[in-house]
């Protein structure tokens, strides 16, 4: 069985090769040690790529405070980031056949790293947003290029491997960039959270220079370049993603900016698609979303990243708000959605040797949503503790959805619709996130509303309990400085309001664990609808 290892690995790699070994000899480079650090190294930009989401969320107000930006102002911070980072993630095949795979993902990683040190020397709002944009857009760049790289560099069976890799930091990253964030900020200053990206960002550009191959570029390319499909793209997701980002403080339709963006979105995504699916040599080819594993594949992966970033986005605002944890606090109870992962990830390829993938991802998203269903019932002593073991299965569902997932989507994808498939893959991923993150704040607003009014027609003055507690509160009052009685009243009915908008926000969070939830059991009926790729069946080996 071992003498025909490697031959059948050349086969599911480069079908067109005889299964001799002389002639398996010139695939001997696909699995490499070059290959692999190749692989290591993007797979590393990758991480810090989407780690810089994270990390700069948890010190945002921080930030804030230090360039003189407003609270409404100082999202665009993160807004110009993400905006410039899903613009660029479906560009980046393309880009990278012009100017040559070694070329782009060098002069990215390089400016990604130029761009992270400058963004800690911004003076001002406008620098840091311009500055954090083009890190967006260097850095986005490396996310589906580590993906593509796996998935050309690596013959089928090793895949899973890559993956896994790669899996850190689509699920591991996000998880635990509130946790790195949380403490550089503490102790050290915000400005260590772009800092912290000199040391790996150095050592991922060294793997990557001696690992590529240089190839000449192909800058005639550009000429035949689908560049009309490249504007309405680029135009539609930056304004979707805009909307996305500002919606929900602007009152969504309710401002005439956000209806005129929601325009421009609508109309030049539809021109994309028309473009997309008529001309000969699209920029991405949407027609691998009519494949069955690829379309439920993509759907899942969607349901994912609107769960992933959703998760990660409202408990650290639930800690902050309810529990009064600082951003050190916060990242230590989230470490324990991270740090599992990091054990977890690297035995998912041989589960993947022992199991039908389909039931490893149906088994991930069966205990993510578990992990978001065991917070339906929080109190207002629900901290620390209560949020451990909710944490812990979360950890080890997104562990175990993401490299088995990514390997089914992707199975019989041809070398040629690689970059299509990467760029799909990981910009509907990062947009569920956006779609995610924008209904959660909507409807923990609307949610908490709803809560407010319901628990307010129980705690009415009318009622003997309601009076008894704002005699004691009066009297609490006016033990502790108030002398007027108008005035200790007066504080006394606001604290009770407090206590019941305290309680419809807890109400509210609840909800929105819920609505994950559901969202993971949509995701595990779309897993359950892929077939199972051969390849794959016992690791890749038959």
């Amino acid at each position: 069985m071992t003498t025909l290892q490697p031959t059948i690995e050349t086969a599911s790699g480069l079908p067109a090769l005889s299964a001799t070994p002389k002639a398996a000899a010139p695939v001997a480079p696909s699995v490499s040690a070059k290959a692999w650090i190749a692989v290591i190294g993007s797979t590393l930009g990758a991480f810090m790529a989407v780690l810089n989401i994270q990390i700069v969320n948890a010190s945002l107000a921080d930030i804030q405070g230090a360039i003189g930006a407003g609270i409404d102002d100082g999202g665009w911070i993160s807004t110009s980031y993400l905006i410039a980072e899903i613009v660029v993630i479906p560009l980046s095949s393309w880009l990278a056949q012009v100017f040559s795979v070694r070329i782009y993902l060098l002069t990215n990683a390089t400016l990604f790293l130029v761009f992270s040190a400058a963004c800690a020397l911004a003076q001002d709002l406008p620098q840091m947003i311009a500055l954090r944009a083009v890190q967006g857009f260097t850095g986005g760049v490396l996310i589906p290029m580590a993906f593509t790289l796996i998935i050309t560099l690596l013959p089928k069976a090793k895949q899973p491997i890559g993956l896994a890799m790669f899996a850190i930091s689509a699920t591991f990253a996000p998880a635990i960039g509130p946790t790195i964030g949380g403490y550089l900020t503490e102790n050290w200053g915000w400005q260590y959270i772009f800092y912290v990206n000199l040391v790996p960002g150095t050592l991922m550009i060294a793997m990557l220079f001696v690992s590529l191959e240089s190839k000449p570029m192909k800058l005639s390319l550009l000429r035949e370049g689908d560049w009309p499909g490249i504007i309405t793209m680029a135009i539609g997701l930056a304004a979707l993603q805009t909307v996305l980002e500002e919606g929900n403080k602007d009152d969504w339709f309710g401002s005439p900016f956000i209806v005129r963006l929601s325009l421009i979105a609508a109309v030049a995504l539809t021109t994309f698609l028309v473009i997309e699916l008529s001309v000969s040599k699209p920029l991405l080819n949407l027609r691998l979303l009519l494949r069955r594993n690829f379309g439920f594949g993509i759907l899942a992966n969607f349901l994912l990243g609107i769960a992933l970033y959703g998760s990660v986005f409202i408990l650290p605002v639930y800690l902050s708000r309810i529990q009064g944890y600082n951003a050190e606090q916060i990242g230590m109870v989230l470490a324990w959605t991270g740090l599992p992962q990091l054990f977890l990830i690297p035995l998912v390829p041989r589960l993947m040797q022992r199991f039908d993938a389909r039931i490893i991802i149906g088994v991930g998203f069966a205990l993510f949503a578990a992990s978001n269903f065991m917070n339906i019932y929080m109190t207002n002593d629900y901290a620390t503790d209560q949020l451990f073991w909710p944490n812990v299965v979360r950890a080890v569902g997104q562990a175990l959805v993401f490299a088995p997932l990514s390997a089914v989507a992707t199975a019989g994808i041809e070398a040629e619709n690689a970059g299509s498939a990467s760029g799909l893959f990981n910009m509907m991923r990062n947009l569920g996130g956006a779609v995610g993150i924008a209904l959660l704040q909507t409807l923990l607003t609307k949610r908490e509303q709803y809560h407010s009014n319901v628990l307010m027609q129980s705690v009415s003055t009318l009622e003997q309990a309601t009076q008894s507690r704002i005699e004691k509160l009066t009297q609490y009052f006016m033990n502790h400085g108030v002398t007027d009685h108008a005035e200790a009243v007066h504080r006394a009915i606001v604290a009770i309001g407090k206590i019941v908008q305290k309680q419809a926000f807890i109400m509210a969070f609840s909800d929105l664990f819920f609505l994950l939830g559901a969202a993971l059991i949509v995701a595990l009926v779309a897993s359950m609808l892929l077939k199972n790729p051969g390849h794959l069946e016992g690791g890749g080996a038959h």
